[in-house]
């Protein structure tokens, strides 16, 4: 009996870690509109993993994607992709106009890892949904105005969208 209780006590702490995303649009924790517009787009501009960005932020691109064995990150990335399956890539971008928080935002699951100087940009925010279409997760990270390095890894397809944009 007591095994019993001991297990239903270690079910219940560990029921609000499993818990799941916040389910739709709305749920996001800052507005993300302009965003999802930008993902749901027809005429989005498609980049190869490793190259460097040409156009000035905000912008949306479908970035295409390598095996994470192929990927050739610039840094390894925080954590590990859960799957040896998965894909991976990374875009040079080119200096916002001003230091300030930015956003990188997502159409699909993955893990995004920002470096600049050669350092890892910790993230300051981050908000992700299910059930909602076209866009997945937004992380907030602070930048200085110099050029910076946006890898992602952990996907599960061989292309993802994503916007650059201020705060």
């Amino acid at each position: 009996m007591q095994l019993f209780f001991a297990a239903l006590i270690g079910c219940a702490i560990a029921t609000p870690c499993l818990a799941q995303e916040p389910v739709g649009c709305d749920k996001f924790r800052w507005p993300l509109d302009k965003e999802r517009a930008s993902l749901n787009g027809t005429d989005v501009p498609k980049l190869a993993s490793g190259a460097h960005v040409t156009f000035p932020i905000p912008f949306v691109t479908a970035l295409g994607l390598v095996p994470f064995a192929d990927a050739k990150l610039p840094t390894p990335p925080e954590r590990a992709p859960k799957s040896p399956t998965s894909f991976a890539g990374f875009i040079v971008v080119p200096a916002p106009k001003g230091a300030g928080t930015y956003k990188v935002t997502l159409s699909d699951a993955a893990w995004i890892d920002v470096t600049q100087n050669g350092q890892t940009v910790k993230s300051t925010a981050s908000s992700g949904v299910t059930g909602c279409e076209g866009i997945r997760k937004s992380v907030k990270f602070d930048l200085a105005a110099e050029p910076f390095t946006v890898e992602i890894t952990g996907v599960q397809a061989n292309i993802i969208r994503l916007v650059i944009s201020g705060n």
